[in-house]
């Protein structure tokens, strides 16, 4: 079976529920069908309706399958317990409900971090004891997700949270069991980190369950890491450019996807500003197309 492509509400500048400048749901989804995508991911919860009928409708209306989610929350502050809890819980219903495999979770952006984006030697580091408690309620909401809903659970590093850098990564990995947790690699930001996703893909390719496509561009990159820039600054300045555009070997993710017999879905991400003036369907179009020239699809 071919690997499977779907996109993302991020690809449409969507990263926060209620943020007023996100386009419409429905046209996410219209543009997304149009873009020549058969899946797509659930976004932030309260983005797409967690009504499960309404939903259902939306998405057979335009012959889309909802491929999965993301838990995009500070699992690095306990004090914030309960609304990562609820949002698990939410996407975990809504991923369920309709027939949904993939639970994401991301650890978000801490003011202890951000500065230090893509810089590893001087990155702020838990505690031992922040640190436990961290891979603790990671470890809680994979087994809910696992146990309770039957999803597959992975972690998804990402820039200027605490799993972020190559070395912290594998620290969790090594920490919680892998029947429980798989990882989502991100092309972009394992490249935003300084390490290479084909190589990390070829180290622990039993434990890919899903991979998100993103490309960076150097330049940008090197510009916002030298000059300590906001994530969300950095990506409305087109860090993650147009697959192919950058830095990221698709060829070489490709063959070692292939290498493992791979058949499951990869999603397409290209976080971008709402208000800015690009448009989201031409990218993803133009993502698409990319992966379809270099035999991806």
């Amino acid at each position: 079976m071919p690997i499977k492509i779907g996109n993302a509400p991020c690809s449409w500048g969507v990263e926060f529920a209620d943020d007023p400048r996100n386009p419409p749901w429905q046209r996410v989804l219209d543009e997304c069908k149009t873009a020549g995508y058969d899946g797509i991911e659930l976004g932030p919860i309260g983005f797409l309706p967690e009504d499960p009928a309404l939903l259902a409708g939306a998405l057979a209306e335009r012959g889309l399958e909802l491929v999965g989610g993301v838990v995009f929350r500070p699992f690095h502050d306990p004090s914030k317990w309960d609304d990562v809890l609820d949002a698990v819980i939410r996407t975990c219903k809504a991923l369920k409900a309709q027939g949904a495999r993939h639970l994401v979770l991301i650890d978000s952006i801490s003011p202890r971090r951000a500065a230090t984006a893509g810089r590893p030697a001087e990155a702020e580091q838990m505690d031992g004891a922040e640190w436990k408690g961290f891979l603790g309620r990671i470890e809680e909401t994979a087994r809910i997700g696992v146990e309770e809903y039957g999803l597959v659970a992975a972690i998804h590093p990402h820039a200027a949270g605490f799993c972020d850098f190559e070395p912290e990564v594998e620290a969790l990995l090594a920490e919680i069991d892998p029947g429980l947790l798989k990882i989502c690699l991100d092309t972009g930001h394992s490249l935003y980190a300084g390490f290479d996703p084909a190589a990390f893909l070829a180290r622990h390719a039993s434990r890919v369950s899903y991979i998100h496509l993103k490309d960076i561009d150097p330049r940008v990159k090197a510009r916002v890491i030298a000059e300590r820039t906001d994530f969300y600054e950095a990506c409305g300045q087109g860090i993650f450019c147009t697959l192919g555009d950058g830095e990221a070997d698709f060829p070489a993710i490709h063959a070692g996807l292939a290498a493992q017999g791979f058949d499951g879905w990869c999603t397409v991400e290209q976080d971008c500003d709402p208000a800015g003036g690009t448009s989201p369907v031409e990218g993803a179009r133009a993502n698409r197309a990319y992966l379809e020239s270099i035999g991806f699809i």
